[in-house]
């Protein structure tokens, strides 16, 4: 029996995209095999990663990207419970491949990866809106550190993970929500009690008369940072969101105020699981951040791009099945590929 092939999203080189066939490890007995039916595009590290500024392992040249993977299980080893047999699950991506390397390697038709390391969708109405389980994991985590019960929060920017920490933050039992965010687009998005567009309203005069427990960072942008902080109350908590190259900000209200500056890295053990649960729940209404769709079969550098670029586009999903075969109920997106 010949090694199973697969179609894969493979970066060849710096800004260089191609749709290949690669060739999966065999399945042992503690894997299991998913056929993928969406993929996303990760707007941070891949973009970095495309570029070429991430010259290290495991982004060595040609590499398969994605870490925002769903799919069906289409098989599983002998040490593994058979009736996970076609369940949809969120995959985190997959090393699983014998000719090329992979930086996560969830972009590809069939992905074989050890069971313990998928989420299995039960519960989901759409299994489409597993795709939001790390953005939302990683926003949980961020709630969670901030310990935003009963506290007013600031929520710097409004892209994906922005936008779900606000919300994540009120279903926490936060007192009150407020955002930043100059694309108008991703505010009105946003369920914050109270939005400010920095572009277009004096933030000092938009937030006057109100002090915050917790401001969380999702911008990475210094300056945004430091207008935060004269809102941070005394002994207030400063949640770095993002991932940061250098820390450059004026000290003095820091010094002044006493803060707690805490850095998150990803989410823990449990989190994949608490999201899926409140979206199985309708408590997290995670699709708002599914605003672009595109094919495989696409112009893979222009979904990219856009992904990449496009400050309306929050959340880029790749369908690796038709589209009209899917079921988009409550996870439907609001615009299309396209300039």
């Amino acid at each position: 029996m010949g090694k199973k092939k697969s179609k894969a999203i493979v970066f060849s080189g710096v800004r260089q995209i191609e749709l290949r066939e690669v060739t999966l490890k065999p399945v042992s007995s503690t894997d299991v095999m998913v056929e993928t039916w969406w993929s996303s595009i990760s707007t941070g590290t891949e973009k970095m990663a495309l570029n070429g500024l991430i010259p290290s392992p495991p982004f060595i040249f040609p590499f398969i990207p994605g870490y925002e993977t769903v799919g069906r299980i289409v098989q599983a080893g002998d040490h593994v419970n058979q009736g996970l047999i076609g369940k949809f699950a969120y995959v985190a991506g997959s090393f699983g491949y014998e000719d090329v390397n992979a930086a996560f390697g969830g972009a590809s038709q069939f992905i074989v990866c050890p069971v313990e390391s998928i989420t299995v969708l039960d519960g989901l109405d759409n299994p489409q809106c597993g795709i939001a389980l790390p953005l939302g994991a990683t926003a949980l985590h961020i709630v969670d550190l901030g310990e935003v019960k009963g506290k007013n929060v600031l929520v710097l920017g409004q892209g994906a993970v922005g936008i779900l920490a606000a919300e994540l933050s009120k279903l926490m039992g936060a007192h009150l929500v407020a955002v930043t965010e100059p694309h108008q687009n991703r505010l009105n998005i946003s369920t914050a009690d109270i939005r400010v567009n920095p572009d277009l309203q004096d933030v000092s005069a938009a937030l006057a008369g109100y002090e915050f427990d917790v401001l969380i960072d999702s911008t990475g942008i210094m300056s945004a940072i430091e207008t935060g902080l004269r809102f941070v109350k005394f002994h207030g908590k400063v949640i770095f969101g993002g991932y940061y190259q250098r820390m450059n900000i004026d000290y003095s209200q820091a010094f002044e105020k006493e803060l707690t500056f805490i850095a998150t890295r990803q989410w823990a053990k449990g989190d994949l699981q608490r999201v899926r649960e409140l979206i199985a729940a309708g408590k997290l209404k995670a699709s708002k951040i599914f605003t672009h769709t595109c094919t495989v079969d696409d112009d893979l550098m222009d979904a990219y791009s856009q992904a990449f670029s496009d400050p309306d586009c929050l959340k880029m999903i790749i369908h690796w099945k038709p589209i009209e075969s899917n079921n988009d109920a409550d996870c439907s997106v609001t615009g299309k590929k396209g300039h």
